[in-house]
């Protein structure tokens, strides 16, 4: 059969869009206190791997959104969220600064490191409002 490919790739995509649209409405929207060596693991990592685009200071560049916004509270965008993001990337449906290439290299510990930074600097910081 030559469909083969083409339902394959359709039912791939369609559960890649389900764990999208999961991940962006993770349960609750609290931060809680999180494990300081975690954090300062995760400090590390997103500086390595994640400022260039996003910022030293989670705010954002000419290349990538600041992870202080709104947008980004755990209700709306959960760790899954990061995950996925990480591991293939991820379409842009908030900004207008491209897609977000997967990020080569990092473990799916060290993505929970990154967002345990991420979700304390949110936590300390407070939020900015979406659109910027």
């Amino acid at each position: 059969m030559t469909d083969h490919p083409r339902i394959a790739k359709s039912l791939l995509l369609a559960v890649v869009l389900m764990l999208v649209v999961t991940a962006c409405g993770g349960a609750g929207g609290e931060i809680t206190e999180l494990d300081a060596a975690l954090v300062a693991e995760g400090a590390e990592l997103y500086e390595a791997f994640c400022a260039e685009c996003h910022g030293s200071d989670l705010r954002g560049t000419d290349l990538g959104p600041s992870h202080l916004s709104i947008v980004y509270e755990p209700g709306h965008h959960g760790d899954g969220a990061f995950q996925i993001a990480v591991l293939i990337g991820a379409t842009p449906h908030h900004w207008d600064f491209g897609p977000m290439p997967p990020v080569e290299g990092l473990t799916e510990e060290d993505v929970e490191a990154i967002i345990a930074f991420v979700r304390q600097s949110q936590r300390e910081e407070g939020f900015e409002p979406y659109p910027p």
